[in-house]
């Protein structure tokens, strides 16, 4: 293994920053996206692709690798990098999220989460202790404490119940996990824990999750709890008040959002780290993310249309494929259809964190700012993620 979790930022333009994270499995540039790969895969696309593509970091579930193949398993095979051939830093998720996306197969109580598994009904416990204990068993980089998501719109009260709870449910979940890090045994012994800042779209609950989070002293922060439905601008006002208080010396965040702009907005606003299905979602229902704005591949327009999906990109999609082609495919239902649009998606999501990074050491990110937001024709309301990728 590489070494020891440390972040240094190495340039800045205003809020933005441009860093290395070092992490036991190697060095992330930030900032860096991370392709979703629930269950230990990104869908439609292999390990090599990633490769190829530039990806440093990948995501993974908690909630549904302890379902299956099971903890233990993964375990017993030494870990969750061992296991899916992965050699590069992973993140794992709590299973928090599916507090939220799961709403009709869970109970929430104060020692943690009754699910119903989507799998075959049976009844399972998820608490702070052992979402932090799972993780240590996968072996992760880095582990995210257990949190509770709320639904936009949502009562203030609802809430702020939501928030302490998971303030409580952090507190327990640091304990537990500095526990496990004194033993010095397990398939990661390197690995560390984010905190997770939550309060909806109020300020005040904001401020006060944040204070108490970074008060327990994680690793690093994230910000939750955003783009569930609530309108893109109030999104960006809560990043904007939330991650300048995150400590300067630790990476921040920001939990499943993340279009183009939006990556773009967040950076501008000191985000360092993103996670979202968008790319790999979309690319397998045939929308396409184009240096000239979205384009839908299931469209007759593009029926005898010879040019590439993007004559500025560089990725193997486009340097081989024709839309008329792409087209067919998809129209076709071939797998093919879904692997050469997940590479092309992904390539132009890390293509521009490459950018973002190039642009705040040159001073120009600004400049990217204002190109993208051309390009964005999307209504101005956050949508809500779905469970999984």
């Amino acid at each position: 293994m590489a070494g020891v979790f440390d972040f240094q930022v190495i340039a800045r333009e205003g809020n933005a920053r441009c860093g290395t994270l070092s992490t036991p499995h190697g060095t992330v540039q930030t900032p860096a996206f991370m392709p979703v790969g629930t269950r230990g895969a990104v869908k439609a696309i292999m390990h090599r692709d990633l490769i190829d593509l530039g990806a440093q970091i990948i995501l993974a579930n908690t909630y549904h690798l302890h379902l299956r193949p099971g903890t233990e398993l993964i375990e017993r095979l030494g870990g969750l990098h061992r296991f899916i051939s992965w050699d590069r830093p992973i993140l794992t998720d709590s299973g928090g999220y599916q507090v939220f996306s799961l709403a009709t197969r869970r109970t929430v109580e104060e020692q943690g989460v009754r699910f119903r598994s989507h799998l075959d009904g049976e009844e399972h416990l998820l608490t702070p202790e052992g979402a932090t204990e799972i993780q240590w068993s996968l072996g992760s980089d880095v582990a995210m404490v257990f949190d509770e998501c709320v639904p936009y719109p949502c009562d203030a009260s609802d809430v702020r119940r939501a928030m302490e709870r998971t303030l409580r449910w952090a507190e327990r979940a640091r304990l537990r996990f500095k526990a496990l890090r004194e033993t010095g045994v397990g398939t990661n012994p390197g690995q560390v824990q984010f905190g997770i800042v939550q309060g909806g779209v109020h300020r005040n609950l904001r401020a006060i999750s944040e204070r108490q989070t970074v008060a327990l002293g994680f690793d690093a922060y994230a910000i939750g709890g955003l783009s569930v439905g609530e309108p893109v601008p109030v999104m960006y006002d809560v990043v904007a008040e939330t991650a300048p208080r995150l400590p300067a010396e630790c990476p921040r965040y920001l939990m499943g959002a993340g279009t183009p702009v939006d990556l773009v907005e967040a950076v501008l606003r000191g985000i360092d780290l993103f996670d979202c299905v968008l790319p790999t979602r979309n690319g397998r229902n045939g929308q396409l993310f184009t240096s000239e704005g979205r384009l839908n591949i299931k469209q007759a327009r593009f029926a005898d249309d010879s040019r590439p999906l993007d004559e500025r990109c560089e990725c193997y999609t486009c340097q081989r494929h024709s839309r008329a082609y792409l087209r067919h495919l998809y129209l076709t239902d071939k797998m093919s259809a879904a692997t050469l649009n997940t590479l092309h998606n992904l390539n132009f999501y890390l293509d521009t964190m490459r950018r973002i990074r190039e642009c705040i050491k040159f001073g120009t990110l600004e400049a990217l700012r204002q190109e993208f937001h051309l390009l964005d024709s999307r209504p101005h309301q956050a949508r809500a993620s779905s469970d999984a990728e």
